[in-house]
C-alpha cells in the first residue's frame, strides 16, 4: 500500500476495498451513497468522502496526512492483508461464491460507544429505519461540522445522552431503545470502561457487554466484530441461521452449538466468514 498526499486530500494505492460491500454490508449505519458513487460518513467526529478512482485505488477526499494516519488508516483496518484472510477461507464452495460477491468489503474499526448505542438500535429494525433514528440523535444531540459546504453531525458522547428523560430521547424514534441508550451512557459516565474490552478475550468481552442493559449475544458479538476488531465473534441473526441452515444443513439453534461448529468451521476467521456470508445471503434475497 502506498499514500500520497496531495492538494485536496489523500490517495491510497494498492489497497482493496470495495464501497458499496464494505458501506452496505450491516455493519455501519453513517455513510451514504453520492451521485457519483463516492460515499459521505462521519466516525470519530471527522467528516470523509472516499471514492474509487481505479482498481485498488481510493481518493479520500477533504482531508489530511496527520488524519488519515490517526484515524482512517485504522477506522479502514487498512494494515490488514485480506486477500490473505480470504485465501485462509478458501476452499468451502459456499463461502467462496461469497467472498467473491463480497470482494473488497473490510470490517470497519468504529468507535466502541457509537457502536454499542447503533446496534442496541438496531434489535429488531431494519437498516433504513436504523440510520434515521442515528441521524435524529445526531442533529439532536451532536456537534456540527461542516465539510465541502455542508452541515454534518458528530456522534453524541455518553454525556450528552446520560441527562435525558426517555420520553425526550424516544423524540428521536428509537423507541423502547431509548431506556436501553440511556442506561448505557449512565454506565460508561459512572465508570464502565468500554476500553477494557479491547484487552479481554472473546469470552469476557462478551460477558462485559452483555452486562449493558439492551445488549445479548448478537448484538454483543456485532459490537465485539465492528468496534474491537475480535475476529473469532459471529453475530448470529435471522440471515445467518438461514445460512447456516439453507447452505450448510446446520440443525441446531442453541448459540453455544452454533458458536462450536463456527469455532471449527472458520476459527479466527469466524467475523469474516460471517460477513461474507451475510451480505452474500442478503443480496440474494433482494
Amino acid at each position: 500500500m502506498k499514500v500520497e498526499e496531495v492538494h485536496g486530500g489523500i490517495i491510497v494505492y494498492d489497497i482493496d476495498m470495495d464501497l458499496k460491500n464494505t458501506f452496505e454490508c450491516g455493519q455501519c449505519f453513517r455513510w451514504n451513497a453520492e451521485p457519483d458513487g463516492s460515499y459521505t460518513g462521519v466516525a470519530f467526529e471527522k467528516v470523509l468522502n472516499i471514492s474509487k478512482i481505479g482498481d485498488r485505488v481510493l481518493y479520500l477526499k477533504e482531508t489530511s496526512k496527520h488524519d488519515f494516519e490517526a484515524i482512517w488508516y485504522n477506522y479502514f483496518d487498512m494494515g490488514n492483508d485480506y486477500d490473505a484472510v480470504a485465501k485462509a477461507l478458501k476452499g468451502d464452495r459456499v463461502l467462496d461464491r461469497a467472498i467473491e460477491m463480497g470482494k473488497g468489503l473490510r470490517i470497519l474499526r468504529q468507535d466502541p460507544w457509537e457502536c454499542l448505542v447503533s446496534f442496541i438500535i438496531s434489535a429488531n429494525n431494519r437498516i433504513p429505519q436504523i440510520k434515521r433514528v442515528i441521524e435524529n440523535i445526531c442533529r439532536l444531540y451532536g456537534n456540527p461540522v461542516d465539510y465541502m459546504g455542508s452541515t454534518y453531525y458528530t456522534f453524541p458522547g455518553p454525556d450528552r445522552i446520560a441527562n435525558l428523560s426517555e420520553k425526550v430521547l424516544r423524540e428521536t424514534k428509537c423507541g423502547f431503545r431509548a431506556k436501553y441508550i440511556i442506561e448505557a451512557a449512565r454506565m460508561v459516565q459512572n465508570g464502565f470502561d468500554l476500553n477494557s474490552v479491547y484487552e479481554m478475550s472473546i469470552n469476557e468481552a462478551r460477558l462485559k457487554l452483555k452486562e449493558i442493559p439492551g445488549v445479548g449475544d448478537k448484538v454483543a458479538d456485532c459490537i465485539l466484530l465492528f468496534a474491537y476488531g475480535k475476529t473469532q465473534a459471529f453475530p448470529v441473526d435471522v440471515w445467518i441461521k438461514r445460512v447456516l441452515t439453507d447452505l450448510y444443513g446446520f440443525s441446531k439453534n442453541n448459540i453455544d452449538d452454533i458458536r462450536r461448529f463456527v469455532k471449527e468451521k472458520f476459527g479466527d476467521y469466524a467475523g469474516y466468514a460471517q460477513q461474507y456470508l451475510f451480505y452474500y445471503m442478503r443480496e440474494k434475497a433482494m
